[in-house]
């Protein structure tokens, strides 16, 4: 008899569950880290799993499903919105960690969902780089805010900005060798090369923004649509329409990839500017009562998909096939 395994993802714990014979027949709960993934590999092969089922959960699940793909253990990692339908289906009452993770060994006996491809070794560099500079970049910024306050206040002493202005400059040096370092690993593949190329075409998205939207984007299944890339970065509209609240503003979701959704901000406040295209968009949604912010987010969401378009079909940026021209002619 055929054992399928569930495991259910969490930040800082994972279980794992496994079923046999149309049974749950064990659990394991292991610490989430490199040495908890080495003994969910060596407990997997130990039963002769013939396939893994995980739900893609925030950012916490890809580090174990690449651990567990390079052992050569068939994984699927599944949209949680399915796995919630199927735990609709079985009229599921309670949810707890062992549950959800017997439920995912079910699933994947009944269900056979397709097995998952992890991103090879480069791409994976590049995402690590990419949050890197993304981290120094913040703090970059909070240097920069108490160099400010420094300045402004009276009798500081210049020890303690000649300070500050060294922690900013060693962290201009971080990112700039990690922004070189990123630009070799991108040259050293042509599709990647080729990508980042076609991101440069794009009104407001520059070499710092193509890398960190590039390391991002790269590791993604290539068959997702648009509007599952939109829910992955959090870029979704979340509405809430119950009760008393039937008129309340809908919002962003943000259950998503907060990377990806920072790397985008700057371009869209660029695009807005500089794009016609991109204007035009942007101020008919304010004609229409919407807030600035929620104008940008909109152009964020477009601008999404395009890049997203580029890199699946292999061709420039052209904001003219993504904004429609009713916009600019009424801009």
């Amino acid at each position: 008899m055929s054992v399928f395994v569930g495991v259910d993802v969490g930040a800082k714990t994972v279980v794992l569950a496994w079923r046999k014979g149309g049974r749950t027949r064990g659990k394991l709960d292991i610490q989430q880290t490199p040495e908890g993934h080495a003994q969910a590999v060596e407990r997997i092969k130990a039963l002769k799993a013939v396939q893994v089922v995980m739900e893609a959960t925030g950012v916490y699940y890809l580090d174990l499903a690449v651990a567990l793909s390079k052992a050569g253990i068939v994984v699927s990692v599944i949209n949680p919105k399915s796995f919630h339908h199927f735990a609709q289906l079985k009229l599921a009452q309670s949810k707890t960690d062992p549950l959800d993770a017997a439920l995912l060994a079910e699933y994947a006996e009944r269900m056979t969902p397709a097995p998952w491809t992890a991103p090879d070794t480069l791409r994976m560099a590049l995402r690590d780089i990419g949050r890197q500079i993304n981290r120094l970049t913040a703090t970059r910024t909070q240097a920069k805010n108490r160099l400010h306050a420094l300045r402004s206040k009276r009798d500081t002493l210049a020890l303690l900005i000649e300070d500050e202005v060294e922690a900013v400059e060693r962290l201009d040096q971080r990112i700039e060798r990690l922004s070189n370092a990123a630009q070799r690993l991108i040259a050293e593949d042509a599709v990647l090369n080729s990508q980042f190329q076609h991101l440069l075409a794009a009104k407001g998205v520059g070499v710092a923004s193509a890398i960190a939207l590039l390391a991002e984007l790269s590791v993604l299944p290539q068959h997702l649509k648009a509007p599952q890339v939109s829910r992955y970065a959090g870029l979704d509209i979340r509405l809430c329409q119950s009760g008393s609240s039937v008129n309340k503003a809908s919002r962003l979701s943000k259950a998503g990839n907060a990377y990806l959704r920072s790397a985008l901000y700057m371009p869209a406040l660029s695009a807005v500017r500089h794009d016609p295209n991109a204007k035009a968009f942007y101020l008919s949604l304010q004609r229409r009562g919407k807030k600035k912010i929620q104008a940008v987010c909109a152009v964020m969401r477009k601008y999404l998909t395009g890049l997203w378009a580029c890199i699946q079909l292999g061709e420039p940026f052209d904001s003219s096939k993504l904004f429609s021209k009713i916009h600019l002619a009424e801009a």
